[in-house]
């Protein structure tokens, strides 16, 4: 265990020195767009790892692999998706977004509608940080160090008293992380975590296969399917925590929501130096969502075979599959990279909450004249009392029912559809008011925690949600067509950043698109009796890449008059 505490200590110690070096005199904290945007200087290895390491924290790697044991490979939808909606962002949102200059999701929404939308927007964001993500965060991250380190056995205490004191302990160190070192010190550690959690993470896949497989990997696969093919199955029955019809419904907004407009992602893009940088970043992260089930999902899989199904809480499996099949000076590196990943997501929704707040609602209503050092100074203090709020709640959302992950897609559906139609309408029309969006926000928020917590409706959570982002637009849509603005809403190139599209931003959409298809369907077993050979898609999308290819060089030759 000794082994495990030097390696511990010493990759922490390396990235948090990395990032101290790399921001130390760039002076960065001294503004609200340095403190919050990096000084829009992001280059899209900063942003991609960023982005994916806000997204893959202990929620993911606890909770995730939890109900991959509980329920197999369903539960890949969300990966699935996630890919496609990235890509999404990278065409449509994000040329928009940087078009704008926005710094926050609300800030567009004030610029397309009005100040209020602001406001009731930025409260919702925070509603959605403290509530469903902040307190998971950190207690999934106090149960993987927990299970790695045997923290209440070393120090003789029961475990909810362990749990309790690394929550205060990671909770207060990452609110100093991010607190005082604002977005690119988040950033560049983040890089560097990133490549330990895809590195660490496939190492404890691989162990675990080999520990399986008495030392063969791929015989240990082959165990792991043969015994237990339906964990394999990517089609969830409609009676399973995702059945197969939410990907329609309720699941493609929420990760439209996650990947498109919510204010943690979206403002590591935000941050880029240009849109071309922005859009390889984002790729980049869609690309590792790809290899992400190997990850979050098949180790859940392999701790249900190698514990034979037995598991007292399923969001325990992962820690002690790590625990179990991790040489001691490797637990050691994992264990910093998971608290890595805590860092990450529990920083950057922290300094995105601290944007919100100081930027749309201090900075807008309670305080114009503030100067610059103002600002950043209240955002500090408010980043360490929602840590401190965070850290109380946290202990409150131990042993969900249907797993923590489950938990934080339950209660973001309180957020995810208001918001996202919002936006959507706010992008694709000129004429509807701002009314509509204020009602829009207040009406899809009420009516899901009415029909979803209190009526409890005898209908799946994602299904409800789809149904009510229908309803909302259709709501704004109507309330545009009798009440419509008296001028046309014209979006305005600011001129921040340079919106030149990167080159490969087209063929790589589709091949991220097309390989994001191909791995779902290689998993549909059992569905009509067939199942469809990745290779076959993989063709197609070749095949289309070299199409296109073709008809880019027709078209530029023709254009330069060579023909």
């Amino acid at each position: 265990m000794m082994f495990a505490f030097i390696s511990f200590i010493a990759f922490t110690a390396f990235v948090a020195g990395y990032a101290y070096y790399k921001t130390r005199n760039a002076h960065l904290t001294e503004s609200a767009e340095g403190y919050f945007l990096g000084g829009r200087s992001l280059t899209g290895i900063y942003i991609g790892s960023s982005m994916l390491l806000m997204n893959l924290s202990t929620e993911h790697l606890v909770g995730l692999n939890g109900l991959s044991f509980r329920t197999g490979f369903i539960v890949m939808a969300w990966e699935v998706m996630a890919a496609m909606t990235i890509v999404l962002f990278a065409i449509f949102f994000l040329p928009r977004y940087l078009k704008l200059g926005i710094s926050s999701i609300p800030e567009y929404l004030e610029n397309r509608f009005d100040k209020q939308t602001l406001t009731i927007t930025s409260i919702l964001f925070l509603g959605l940080y403290v509530i469903s993500l902040l307190p998971i965060v950190l207690y999934t991250g106090a149960i993987a160090l927990e299970n790695l380190f045997q923290v209440s056995n070393v120090f003789h205490l029961d475990r909810s008293t362990a749990l309790l004191i690394m929550v205060w302990g990671v909770g207060a160190i990452g609110a100093i992380y991010a607190v005082f070192g604002g977005i690119k010190a988040i950033a560049i550690a983040d890089t560097l975590n990133g490549v330990g959690l895809i590195v660490g993470g496939l190492t404890v896949t691989l162990f675990a296969l080999g520990y399986v497989g008495d030392g063969n990997v791929w015989s240990g696969l082959v165990e792991v399917f043969e015994s237990h093919p339906e964990k394999f199955n990517s089609i969830g029955a409609e009676d399973s925590l995702v059945p197969f019809s939410t990907l329609f419904t309720g699941l493609i907004v929420s990760n439209m929501f996650f990947w498109c407009t919510n204010q943690s992602i979206v403002q590591k893009a935000l941050g880029a130096k240009n849109l071309a940088e922005g859009q390889k970043g984002v790729f980049l992260c869609a690309f590792f969502k790809l290899l992400i089930p190997s990850i979050i999902i098949l180790p859940g899989i392999i701790a249900y075979h190698i514990f034979n199904g037995q598991m007292d809480n399923p969001d325990n499996a992962y820690p002690r599959l790590v625990q179990l099949v991790l040489p001691d000076l490797l637990v050691g590196f994992f264990a910093a990279v998971v608290v890595g990943a805590v860092f990450s997501t529990f920083s950057g929704a922290l300094n995105s909450s601290v944007t919100l707040f100081t930027v749309n609602i201090y900075k807008k209503s309670l305080n114009p004249k503030a100067s610059e050092t103002q600002v950043v100074r209240v955002g500090k203090i408010l980043g360490l009392t929602l840590a401190i709020i965070a850290m109380v709640a946290a202990p409150l959302v131990a042993n969900s029912s249907d797993g923590l992950f489950y938990l934080i897609q339950q209660l973001q559906g309180m957020f995810n559809a208001p918001i996202l139609s919002v936006v959507l309408v706010g992008l694709l029309t000129k004429r509807v008011p701002a009314i509509a969006a204020k009602l829009g926000l207040l009406f899809g928020m009420s009516a899901y925690i009415i029909f979803n917590f209190i009526i409890k409706v005898d209908i799946h959570f994602f299904h409800l949600i789809g149904l009510l982002f229908v309803a909302n637009i259709i709501f704004m849509l109507t309330v545009g067509y009798f009440y419509p603005r008296q001028t046309d809403y014209q979006e305005v190139y600011t001129e921040q950043v340079d919106i030149q599209p990167w080159s490969l931003t087209k063929p790589v959409a589709v091949l991220i698109t097309l390989a994001s298809i191909s791995m779902y369907t290689f998993l549909a077993q059992n569905v009509a009796g067939w199942v469809m050979p990745t290779y076959y898609v993989v063709a197609v999308a070749a095949i289309g890449y070299v199409l296109w290819s073709i008809m880019q060089a027709l078209r530029y030759t023709k254009a330069s008059g060579a023909v």
